[in-house]
């Protein structure tokens, strides 16, 4: 299903990015000419005290903001130049996205929520079934589909976020704390669960975090302090 081959092909190319929020007269420099790479198949944590700017990392790679400065490159596509539509567009076909709070939407199933992203890309109702299954069965969720998240408990949520993030084979994974929601059982099995995506079916993931444990499992940490890469 996806590459599970590590090669040094760049999904993300970050070149000299800066972001500055403007709150009245004051500046605030959450970026600051920030220069970073993330190739094929990576398990990379960015790691730094709150304020370093690691969720600011993931919103602009993910296209979810956009830098005041400098460019940021998904797959060789410049985001800066993408219109609205484009940018909506890869952002559903070519990132997934697993956030804390999961993001999982009440009304529908686990299994409506991790197909959702290829019916709008109008995937096969078939095919769909079939990656969806695989995928439940693949995040430990086999026999749960029809459950909504009210039914689910909180890793089993972030495992459906994960199905979800993956569906649409993306070319990366965007994960923001994860883990924070959970209690330390949970944490480390959904770890657990990445990295055998990651090894297994070749998932790249980028995680924003400060949770030990993924920073001890995670094959390259980036340490971030003031809007720059202090270590990579």
């Amino acid at each position: 299903m996806m590459n599970e081959q590590r090669s040094d092909e760049a999904v993300v190319e970050i070149r000299s990015v800066s972001k500055v929020y403007r709150q009245g007269k004051l500046e605030v420099h959450a970026l600051r000419s920030l220069d970073l790479t993330v190739t094929r198949g990576e398990f990379t944590a960015l790691v730094g005290p709150s304020g370093s700017g690691k969720t600011t990392t993931l919103n602009l790679v993910g296209g979810l903001d956009a830098p005041t400065s400098g460019t940021i490159l998904v797959e060789g596509t410049d985001l800066g130049a993408l219109g609205r539509k484009e940018l909506s567009q890869l952002r559903r076909d070519r990132i997934g996205f697993v956030f804390q709070s999961y993001n999982l939407i009440p009304v529908l199933t686990a299994y409506e929520n991790a197909e959702m992203v290829m019916w709008v890309q109008g995937v096969s109702a078939g095919e769909r079934k079939k990656r969806v299954m695989d995928l439940l069965g693949a995040v430990g969720l086999e026999g749960m589909e029809d459950r909504r998240p009210t039914e689910l408990s909180g890793g089993q949520q972030q495992r459906v976020a994960i199905a979800r993030a993956i569906a649409a084979d993306p070319a990366i994974v965007l994960a923001d704390e994860p883990t924070a929601n959970v209690d330390s059982e949970t944490a480390e099995k959904l770890i657990s669960l990445m990295e055998q995506l990651n090894r297994d079916r070749g998932v790249t993931f980028l995680f924003s975090t400060h949770d030990h444990r993924v920073v001890e499992r995670a094959r390259r940490v980036v340490r971030m302090v003031d809007g720059r890469v202090e270590k990579a």
